[in-house]
């Protein structure tokens, strides 16, 4: 079985710090043994009505600003800062990824050129971004399904079809909640994508908002060869995403227990392997 790519998304989890976000990085290689980080990036302007950006925040004990916009505007990278962050992946051996939300955002990060761009579930269905994507942007598209129904999903995977950019698709199962109960995480749903969209996208992935990670293990065996977690260096910090992220050491178990199972997930390679033999020759009953 193909060995499962980790994500460690750290998203906004950076509370709007560079020097935080490098060190996030420098954790997710070196500590947790991560493949990629994931980053978000928004114009907010273009997201937000008048009203939402001079709302204040809905848990003002999370909040970086006296109103939503101006918390979503202190969380947010520039473009230059966004190349200091893939030049610092670069540098140190781990790929960089960024979830774009708006059409703006596509363009910044596409100039950038990463080697994967994520679609964030509430922004599945934005296909005046998805169809500039598919026309400027060469490499892997991700896209997740929180929130989406099936008909929705076809739909998505129908426009990637059309614009010819399946193969370069990579579709993940997906729970929008956070965290999210085990009751309401359907990790057969991954089944499902596999039976009917396998064969049409490059791969079928998992995104997972819920706590600790078995569940991970399982949507591995389940067929979904990219794992994505939202990751922090502390739980407690200020934020609405760090409660149901994974810290450093929960990260690295989880890229160390995948690629354990990765080796697992084999047929023997004979009736008696060698390591047997010695065992067989030693207590097997002799008739």
């Amino acid at each position: 079985m193909k060995e499962a790519r980790v994500i460690a998304e750290i998203g906004c989890n950076h509370k709007g710090d560079l020097e935080i976000a490098k060190e996030m990085i420098q954790t997710a290689k070196i500590f947790c043994n991560a493949d990629i980080v994931k980053f978000q990036k928004r114009n907010n302007i273009e997201l937000l009505t008048e009203e939402q950006y001079n709302t204040p925040h809905p848990n003002p004990i999370n909040s970086y600003g006296n109103t939503y916009g101006e918390h979503r505007e202190f969380l947010e990278f520039d473009t230059e800062q966004h190349k200091a962050l893939k030049d610092y992946c670069e540098e140190i051996g781990i790929i960089y990824s960024t979830s774009v939300w708006d059409l703006t955002s596509a363009k910044e990060i596409t100039s950038l050129n990463p080697e994967l761009i994520k679609i964030p579930s509430a922004c599945n269905n934005n296909f005046e971004m998805l169809g500039w994507l598919c026309e400027n942007y060469q490499n892997e598209i991700h896209v997740s399904t929180g929130m989406t129904t099936k008909d929705e999903i076809e739909e998505l995977i129908q426009f990637f079809i059309k614009n010819g950019r399946n193969k370069d698709l990579v579709v993940y199962n997906c729970t929008s909640g956070y965290p999210v109960p085990f009751e309401d995480i359907g990790l057969l749903d991954i089944e499902l994508l596999i039976e009917k969209y396998g064969s049409l996208v490059k791969e079928i992935g998992f995104s997972g908002h819920h706590l600790g990670i078995s569940v991970d293990i399982a949507a591995y065996t389940l067929g979904a060869t990219i794992i994505e977690r939202h990751y922090t260096l502390d739980r407690t910090w200020k934020g609405t995403d760090h409660a149901a992220s994974l810290e450093p050491d929960g990260l690295r178990k989880l890229c160390r227990n995948l690629k354990a199972i990765n080796k697992a997930l084999t047929h023997k390679s004979k009736d008696i392997l060698d390591i047997e033999q010695v065992q067989r020759d030693k207590l097997k009953y002799r008739k």
